[in-house]
């Protein structure tokens, strides 16, 4: 069709174009007249034929649209049906005065459709008893698309649209089917109370209150009783030692015992006391709800409490189970460290002092892993104050430690450097004693004075350190200075004489002698001898000294160092009595006058 229209549009187009194309045969006026209506009815029913063609396939489309809306309609019905049956299996009664008034079938606001009802139940029976309740003050509102249920501002419950549609009525409908079932019920019950069931309410209320005035004599008696038992035997009562110290004497022991009896006793009176209210305020329905309440503050810490606890014992068992393996792993590294210790175990390369406090160091950093691992597990660790606790402690920490940290890590340093043992004699600085203590922080040295000195690990790391028991031999020496008028030969000799008189010195190497200067006014002689005996050195020291006096003042040697002069005024040599001959006698004091040129000398005296 669109062929032969587009052949007869070309055809009319050439004729009215291209008039050379007809000469001398040129169409008439009708004949012009006549194709022009040809083509225009051509174009006619042409177009006739498309709109015909539109209009059966928009009858098929609408055909199809009808099939595929049945197929939704039916799709949609069996979903609300089947919709509606499980609605209707889990339907929760909402029940007052063991009568259902009616039924929610769905759980709302993150409560399942049974919590649900029971509050619903719960909020009628309240309204029930309370004083202000007023039949008209029950209404309707319309909030978010739900309908609602309120007693003046007091909201009793939520409709639904499932709940409207698993009884097939409309949301508002089912709103106020409700309101008149409430209003009804609350007055039948109101209509059936009596004077017998407020008599029975007063009654009740001041049983329990006897009861309770039962309660407070009896526990006042039993108390009495163990306050009479403590005091008679209170001269049993013994103290409680820590060591040596007694922490707690018996008269204290005594206020302590009495302290706490009165504590129970007002704890149980202040329960007691906080129980009788609500158990009064439940007799009478119009404060059932204030009773409710206080028994809510017990009950729903405990709850918490309780369901808190049983939630975290899945926690609870990663602990226990991270605490066991890092506790038994501990153990067994300590007695991997004890026998290398007692070098039962022996390690190439690894010294025995180094057992313990690499135990202490791998201890500490299994410790501080199980507790980075367990952290997350613990209660309240990603509460917002525990976070804060914990940042301001690390600053605290951080701020605070700066010197400890440094006396660690010098610790831990100088234990791998091993400059000293416990039991070593050695000079740290000027102090001169005995390791007794060496831990992370400080170093306790005992001195030969008996003094204990406390020296911070950082500064023995910063300073130099002496071992006298490091080694079998150390040499000791002495300094003494002697004129150039005795001959250093002779020197030598009194000196390795007073080191072999001395007792700790050995015999072999032999002691020996350096001249260590020549000075203006004397010699420097210094003896060298060796001891084993590291920590009687000051000993031995002192006791050379004593022999080295004693040696020169028998050989007749003056020690007049540093300086002396040699002019004598008639006293006597600077040596002691006992090492002087018997015939002593100080010398006088000579002068020798020169004469002058042309005169004959003087005789002397």
């Amino acid at each position: 069709m669109r062929k032969a229209i587009l052949f007869y549009i070309v055809l009319f187009w050439l004729y009215q174009s291209c008039p050379l194309l007809a000469q001398g045969n040129l169409p008439s006026r009708q004949d012009s007249i006549a194709l022009a209506d040809s083509i225009q009815q051509v174009l006619i029913e042409a177009k006739t034929d498309s709109i015909a063609a539109e209009a059966q396939r928009l009858q098929q489309m609408l055909d199809s649209l009808k099939t595929h809306s049945g197929v939704a309609q039916q799709r949609e019905k069996a979903r609300l049906d089947s919709l509606k049956q499980a609605l209707l299996a889990q339907a929760q009664p909402v029940i007052f005065r063991k009568d259902t008034l009616f039924y929610v079938y769905e759980g709302l606001a993150g409560l399942s459709a049974a919590e649900r009802a029971a509050q619903i139940s719960r909020r009628i029976h309240e309204l029930a008893h309370a004083l202000n309740y007023n039949a008209d003050s029950l209404h309707l509102r319309e909030q978010d698309g739900f309908w609602e249920i309120y007693h003046l501002e007091r909201f009793l419950l939520t409709i639904t649209e499932n709940d409207a549609l698993a009884q097939n009525l409309s949301a508002k409908k089912v709103a106020e089917t409700h309101l008149l079932v409430i209003r009804s019920a609350i007055r039948e019950y109101l209509d059936s109370k009596t004077l017998r069931d407020r008599v029975l309410e007063v009654v009740l209320a001041l049983l329990a209150l006897g009861v309770i005035y039962l309660l407070f004599r009896l526990t006042n008696r039993l108390f009495r009783w163990v306050r009479q038992r403590i005091y008679s035997r209170r001269h049993q009562l013994k103290g409680f030692y820590i060591g040596n110290y007694e922490a707690v004497t018996p008269e204290r022991l005594l206020r302590i015992l009495l302290f706490g009896k009165d504590a129970v006793k007002w704890a149980i009176h202040l329960l007691m006391l906080y129980l009788t209210l609500p158990i009064v305020f439940g007799l009478f329905p119009a404060t059932r709800g204030i009773a409710e309440l206080l028994l809510s503050y017990i009950l729903d810490p405990v709850q918490r409490i309780f369901w808190g606890f049983i939630g975290y014992i899945p926690n609870l068992f990663t602990i226990v189970i991270v605490f066991i393996v890092t506790r038994y792993t501990v153990r067994f590294i300590g007695f991997l460290s004890q026998e290398i210790e007692n070098e039962k175990l022996v390690i190439p390369g690894f010294y025995t002092d180094w057992a313990r406090p690499t135990y202490n160091i791998i201890r500490t950093l299994l410790y501080a892993f199980m507790f980075v691992v367990i952290f997350p597990y613990l209660p309240g660790s990603d509460s917002p104050v525990f976070q804060g606790v914990s940042v301001f402690l690390g600053i605290l920490f951080s701020l605070g430690s700066t010197s400890a940290i440094s006396n660690i890590v010098a610790g831990l340093v100088i234990t791998y450097m091993r400059p000293f043992k416990i039991g070593d004699r050695v000079k740290i600085g000027d102090i001169l004693g005995d390791v007794r203590e060496k831990n992370l922080l400080v170093t306790r040295i005992r001195t030969i004075k008996n003094e204990e000195i406390t020296i911070p690990n950082a500064n023995i790391l910063s300073g130099h350190t002496i071992n006298y028991t490091s080694s079998s031999q150390y040499i000791i020496h002495s300094t003494v200075t002697i004129g150039y008028d005795v001959p250093w030969r002779k020197v030598h000799e009194m000196l390795i004489e007073a080191a072999k008189r001395t007792q700790a010195v050995m015999k072999d190497p032999e002691p020996f002698v350096w001249q260590t200067s020549l000075d203006d006014w004397y010699v420097s002689y210094q003896i060298n001898a060796c001891t084993s005996y590291a920590k009687t050195i000051p000993e031995t020291q002192s006791e050379l000294n004593q022999h080295i006096q004693d040696v020169f003042f028998e050989n007749g040697v003056e020690i007049m160092s540093p300086h002396y002069q040699t002019i004598r005024d008639g006293s006597a040599v600077c040596i002691p009595p006992q090492y002087l001959p018997k015939d002593y006698s100080p010398e006088a004091f000579a002068v020798k006058i020169q004469p002058d040129a042309g005169q004959s000398a003087a005789p002397e005296d």
